[in-house]
């Protein structure tokens, strides 16, 4: 199955060079080419990328910027000139960053690492099984049951995620994604906030300007999210 391929840099060679190695690549399928980041914004409002080939430095609005306003489940690689912008790059979860100039196997090396990613996230998960008010999750090569009412909160991190339950100083690592676990987690009582966490929001007992505050931890609220939690605090505020 192709993935549904969107590009964006506003220079006109470099995005010309992109999209030909997007037809090139047998597994991609591109739907749009866009030198304007809001009309690419516009496009993807109504059609849906799996993953989206993004320069950063472009007049008007960052890539780093825009690939925060994007659908969470969207994957991301980096084009760019400028070298500083990786760490930025990777902690928005980018699957890869392609420095420019970059050839055709460095473009496919890439593009591979995003089609294997896509496919586990979007896989049937074999890690968590979800029963009643707890589910099981396989942590260290041991099987753990998880209760619900524990949970404070799950942060994702590329192929892994970190439950963080109450009383317990390290979180429980588990090779899953973010997506399969809002799937196992009932919706009534867990919110995804943000493209890497999701909180139980019977837990939520602080909230400082648009943060989640959990101890000395603060979870952002993500402008994707922002209106849906605002509901839940409107229902329960007095």
């Amino acid at each position: 199955m192709k993935l549904n391929v969107v590009a964006i840099d506003d220079e006109p060679l470099a995005l010309k060079l992109v999209s030909d190695y997007i037809r090139k690549t047998p597994f991609l399928e591109l739907l749009g080419s866009f030198e304007n980041p809001m009309e690419a914004l516009e496009f993807l409002n109504n059609h849906k990328a799996d993953l989206i080939f993004l320069d950063i430095q472009m007049p008007g609005l960052l890539g780093t910027e825009f690939a925060r306003m994007v659908d969470a489940e969207t994957r991301i690689i980096f084009t760019t000139a400028y070298s500083q912008y990786a760490v930025e790059g990777f902690k928005l979860e980018a699957v890869d960053y392609l420095l420019k100039p970059f050839g055709y196997e460095e473009f496919l090396e890439s593009a591979g690492r995003a089609k294997k990613r896509i496919h586990t996230e979007s896989a049937p998960s074999v890690t968590v099984e979800t029963k009643d008010n707890f589910l099981f999750l396989k942590s260290e090569y041991k099987i753990r049951r998880i209760n619900f009412d524990d949970i404070l909160y799950v942060e994702g991190l590329k192929d892994y995620i970190k439950v963080y339950l109450k009383g317990e100083d390290k979180p429980v690592l588990s090779l899953s994604s973010l997506k399969v676990m809002e799937e196992k987690l009932p919706s009534l009582n867990f919110m995804r906030v943000h493209r890497s966490y999701i909180v139980n929001l019977s837990q939520v007992n602080q909230v400082d300007r648009s943060r989640i505050v959990f101890g000395k931890v603060y979870i952002p609220v993500s402008d994707q999210y922002k209106e849906k939690f605002q509901e839940f605090l409107d229902r329960n505020f007095l």
